[in-house]
């Protein structure tokens, strides 16, 4: 729709490894508030720019300034995507928009700016620890990969860290993970965290699940994961407990989603409080309620008793990341 009165406006991007959302917004110092949002899927675009174009084709507004979260490391205002095959580069951006002004993050770092301004509806309380005012704060979001920052107290607000700690090693704490973790060795090399605990994590963990049991699928659930997205499939039978092998699936993703949650709360301290963001986990809220996810996360030997202190959240808003690329872009203009 065409704007017409005060057609100036901020643009935020959360470009993720399936998907990618792009919101107009008018400048603010508060909370954004988006006017406009369009979802794409990154397979049906050869690139960024024709999606923001897309975007634009009916709109008649000027865009006084744009960021955009991206899956992948950002360096020297490029990025390279992780899981789809772009390079975007906020020279090329400026180029063909003609924008004044235009910042890539990382998307963790995105999303871990938009924790300075959720509200308390938006958080969903896993464990009440104790949390400290300005204690640093972890930030674990499974979704196509595995996002991982910590989230820093400099100058009274909390600046979020890139990285790529999705892809450190994963280390299985149970004799099963060790037999998925040789599983995913033979057939991928290097095993990570994200070939886990992700979407196509979801997927590996079922197939080695099937492959070590060897029990027959129903036809029904095999025509859902052929027509649909599999790891949505798995994750929606689970939850609806229409297959026990779906929930075992998933039972085991939460399991090695806690203990990377808790790896990181020792490796960071986060007296502040961890936060479990992306698109998997507001959807699986009644497995991470149960006792597996909060035990891996604080089964941590003799710090099993700190781990039990430190606050733990999972963020409902999904649109977390294109509000924190909004935030991001306020705070570097006003």
């Amino acid at each position: 729709m065409p704007y017409k009165e005060n057609n100036t406006f901020m643009m935020a991007g959360d470009v993720g490894g399936t998907k990618t959302l792009i919101g107009l917004f008018r400048p603010t110092a508060g909370y954004p508030v988006f006017e406009d949002i369009g979802f794409f899927s990154n397979a049906a675009y050869p690139d960024l720019e024709s999606i923001v174009e897309e975007f634009l084709k009916t709109k008649q507004v000027l865009v006084a300034g744009a960021c955009f979260g991206l899956a992948g490391p950002v360096e020297n205002g490029k990025c390279h995507a992780t899981n789809i095959p772009w390079e975007v580069s906020e020279k090329n951006l400026l180029t063909k928009f003609s924008w004044p002004h235009v910042r890539l993050i990382n998307d963790l770092e995105a999303t871990g700016t938009a924790t300075r301004v959720l509200k308390n509806k938006e958080l969903f309380v896993l464990q009440k620890g104790e949390p400290h005012k300005d204690g640093v704060r972890g930030l674990v979001a499974p979704g196509t990969g595995l996002g991982i920052s910590l989230m820093v107290k400099i100058k009274d607000e909390y600046v979020a860290l890139a990285s790529e700690g999705g892809h450190a090693d994963f280390a299985p704490n149970r004799e099963e993970e060790v037999e998925l973790w040789r599983y995913i060795r033979k057939s991928m090399g290097h095993v990570s965290a994200e070939r886990i605990v992700s979407g196509p994590g979801l997927i590996n963990i079922y197939r080695w699940i099937i492959l070590n049991t060897q029990a027959p699928q129903p036809s029904w659930l095999v025509k859902r994961m052929n027509q649909e997205d599999p790891a949505r499939v798995i994750s929606e039978v689970a939850v609806a407990g229409d297959d026990p092998l779906c929930r075992k699936a998933l039972e085991l993703f939460v399991s090695v989603l806690g203990a990377v949650a808790g790896n990181l709360a020792l490796i960071g301290l986060t007296y502040g409080g961890m936060y479990l963001g992306g698109g998997i986990v507001p959807k699986i809220l009644p497995f991470l309620s149960e006792k597996n996810f909060l035990h891996s996360f604080s089964d941590k030997g003799r710090f099993r008793h700190l781990l039990k202190t430190i606050p733990v959240y999972v963020i409902l808003n999904d649109q977390a990341a294109l509000l924190g690329a909004a935030v991001h872009l306020c705070n570097e203009r006003f």
